[in-house]
């Protein structure tokens, strides 16, 4: 996905947590999108530092979704991912990609990947992996026309 490209749709989500049907996306607001697995030891390392961004720039007009992608058989267990849920207080809407439907859209290989979207709903920034994930806060400030 090209930075620029319009946030493609979240249809095909298998089953949403934390949302009444699928979220919808307010616009004029900057939105992360937040794949992850519960297979990956990255996005758990990483998990707490992306409730904090979220939690800390909510006020500010982020909105935060969370997809799970499943990239093994076991991913697809609901009980795993209802337990990260709870374990990492994730309040964020979060959709089970179970098909990667969204996840083909958003032509996304990795977990943990990060996509910021400007108030335009343009794709302002996209990441993968920690490395990735240390440049997702500046990139949400600047989204936010927040001072660095």
């Amino acid at each position: 996905m090209r930075l620029g490209t319009d946030m493609p749709n979240l249809d095909g989500v298998t089953e949403w947590f934390n949302s009444d049907g699928q979220p919808s996306i307010e616009p004029g607001k900057v939105t992360l999108i937040h794949f992850w697995a519960v297979s990956c030891h990255i996005c758990h390392e990483t998990m707490n530092d992306v409730m904090a961004i979220k939690n800390k720039y909510e006020s500010e007009g982020l909105q935060v979704i969370a997809l799970h992608m499943p990239r093994y058989e076991e991913d697809v267990n609901v009980d795993k991912v209802k337990e990260d849920m709870n374990e990492y207080h994730m309040t964020q809407p979060i959709g089970l990609d179970h098909q990667h439907k969204v996840t083909n859209r958003f032509e996304n290989e990795y977990v943990p990947a990060f996509f910021v979207f400007g108030k335009d709903g343009t794709l302002k920034f996209r990441a993968a992996g920690d490395k990735g994930f240390l440049k997702v806060e500046p990139k949400v400030r600047e989204a936010l026309g927040l001072d660095s």
